[in-house]
């Protein structure tokens, strides 16, 4: 992920503007644009493929939009397109702008959201998780299959880490996972993952 130098954006001219395509997302009015490799967006498809068996597999009455953003409700300027999000079907009927655009805006409706670490991996680790924990969205995965975030938050040696934050009241408790480690989901309990299963 780089920056874009431009003007600041509101979220209503962000909408207007890039709401259907993919490649950007807006923080504090900064318009960013996502530049994934091809191996970025075939981890986050195979995380997709997962999640979804296992939803089909449960017979939850969950789905994973192939787009969609967040307005966080504390920020004005801000729009969230995780890389892949579990949406509880019913909880959308709530969501006021869902019926016409595929935008949240609370995390009532959200049961999981997942990042795949790019360049700037400073969003994922630190500044998504803040909004994550403030929508109380109950589990934020951060898969860095190549091992680029800081020490503080992957440990040393760097090495491909996939980050399962459990929300605890108004905080995440993670837990780190490596190659050859199954991970452990409380929203998906019975879920049979490893990281090398997605890279």
């Amino acid at each position: 992920m780089t920056y874009t130098p431009t003007k600041t954006l509101s979220f209503e001219d962000f909408v207007a503007q890039y709401g259907d395509d993919p490649r950007y997302e807006l923080i504090d009015g900064e318009l960013r644009a996502l530049e994934p490799t091809g191996p970025h967006e075939s981890v986050a498809g195979k995380l997709a493929g997962h999640i979804y068996a296992e939803i089909l597999r449960q017979a939850l009455a969950w789905t994973v939009p192939k787009n969609c953003l967040i307005q966080p409700p504390a920020t004005a300027a801000t729009a969230l397109r995780p890389d892949v999000i579990v949406l509880d079907e019913a909880a959308l009927k709530a969501e006021p702008l869902w019926q016409r655009e595929p935008i949240i805006t609370s995390g009532i409706p959200i049961r999981l959201v997942v990042e795949v670490v790019s360049t700037n991996w400073q969003d994922d680790y630190a500044r998504k998780l803040e909004e994550y924990a403030l929508l109380q969205i109950a589990e934020y995965w951060i898969v860095d299959f190549t091992g680029l975030g800081g020490t503080a938050f992957i440990g040393r040696p760097k090495q491909p880490t996939f980050t399962i934050c459990q929300l605890q009241g108004d905080e995440y408790h993670r837990t780190l996972y490596r190659l050859g480690e199954s991970i452990r989901s409380h929203i998906l309990p019975e879920l049979i993952l490893q990281l090398e299963n997605v890279i």
